[in-house]
């Protein structure tokens, strides 16, 4: 993979070529479907790209307050809010920006119905399926006593009053099969209220630019729900949208032997990747493999002792002032990072869709010291 050897490291590149592909596959899958598509911007926030994501995309999904503000300025579509509770402080701003709100309780849809009606938002509550499709506890929304949304004993047809759709999130990193079990579990659950509600979210998790996704099985979904209950669709994908459109690159700044060779990094797991701690998963290295003759631990420039990326092997041995480029790093990296220890953020630099590099935001010393 070529790089710009004068752009400093540690950054987050974006490949534009990369991150159009995915958005050309959402958008077929709009187009064959009529359904809506948002960004959720809980994985990806870099709204250097809104204004490119917007001519693919309805919009996005907020957390909260400042993703929602996020999305209505740089994107300007629509601007769907969810929380699992929102602050009293907050809400009235919230109102200002959203589109849709999505409660995830009957006592919150209670105590802030008025005001969002008032604005004129649409308004839906997250249900629970209580169908577990995955193995990765931290990430599931239907695992036992989870405090997202409202199972089918707490949901009542008073709620139907207030609300004009329901909201569902149960995913991760998952093909369409399991989105069919868990629609078949919404249906025999919630299906018999279908008729007095005008939208569905179909929430994210959808791993729908992955090479073994079944986009067919996808539409069929689709289109057929959409058939059978005349429903608005939505789906709320983050990482599919940058999935495989990212990079971190980083450069080699020593290497020990302990017992075995540990290469040190000017990047961090704990600082720019923190998902491969709190996963935990390996991530992808650029010309590395398991078939490679030198093997090599990566770790990083921080104090803590377990900052360790991985284990790696490569063709050649590495070297001082070598350059590793991390792959899949565009999704819940930027919007996770932080400045442990005082290592400074990585710049975040586009390589656009005429080959050029360009860095589009770098950080220093004042970003460290503005959040102590």
């Amino acid at each position: 993979m070529k790089l710009d050897a004068k752009i400093p490291t540690p950054y987050y590149l974006i490949d534009e070529k990369l991150l159009v592909n995915n958005l050309e596959i959402l958008k077929g899958i709009k187009d064959r479907t009529g359904c809506k598509i948002l960004l959720a911007q809980k994985a990806f926030s870099c709204y250097h790209f809104y204004p490119l994501i917007a001519k693919y995309l309805d919009g996005t999904t907020a957390s909260g307050l400042f993703e929602a503000r996020l999305g209505f300025e740089e994107m300007g579509k629509e601007t769907h809010v969810f929380s699992p509770a929102y602050r009293e402080e907050e809400f009235e701003e919230i109102c200002r920006y959203a589109d849709h709100i999505i409660f995830n309780s009957a006592a919150q849809l209670a105590k802030y119905r008025g005001q969002a009606k008032a604005a004129g938002i649409s308004c839906g509550i997250r249900v629970n399926p209580e169908l577990s499709t995955q193995d990765k506890a931290i990430y599931d929304p239907c695992a036992p006593y989870s405090r997202m949304g409202v199972t089918l004993a707490n949901f009542s047809e008073e709620l139907l009053y207030s609300i004009e759709g329901l909201h569902f999130h149960t995913l991760c990193e998952q093909n369409a099969d399991a989105l069919e079990r868990t629609l078949d579990e919404i249906v025999n659950r919630f299906g018999k209220y279908f008729d007095r509600i005008k939208w569905i979210n179909f929430g994210g998790g959808h791993h729908i630019t992955r090479a073994d996704y079944d986009i067919e099985k996808l539409v069929s979904l689709i289109n057929a729900f959409k058939s059978k209950y005349k429903l608005e669709v939505y789906l709320e994908p983050g990482e599919a949208v940058v999935l495989d459109s990212g990079f971190l690159v980083s450069t080699v700044l020593d290497i020990v032997d302990n017992g075995k060779k540990i290469a040190i990094l000017d990047t961090s797991a704990a600082c720019h990747m923190p998902d491969v701690l709190e996963v935990p998963y390996t991530p992808r290295v650029f010309g590395s493999g398991a078939d490679k003759e030198y093997a090599y631990i990566l770790s990083s420039c921080t104090c803590l002792a377990g900052d360790i990326i991985g284990e790696y092997a490569f063709a050649k041995q590495l070297k001082f002032g070598d350059q590793l480029i991390f792959e899949d790093m565009a999704l819940y990296t930027f919007v996770k990072n932080n400045t442990f220890n005082g290592i400074n953020l990585p710049s975040i630099v586009k390589l656009n869709q005429q080959g050029e590099f360009e860095v589009i935001n770098s950080f220093g010393y004042q970003d460290f010291k503005s959040r102590l």
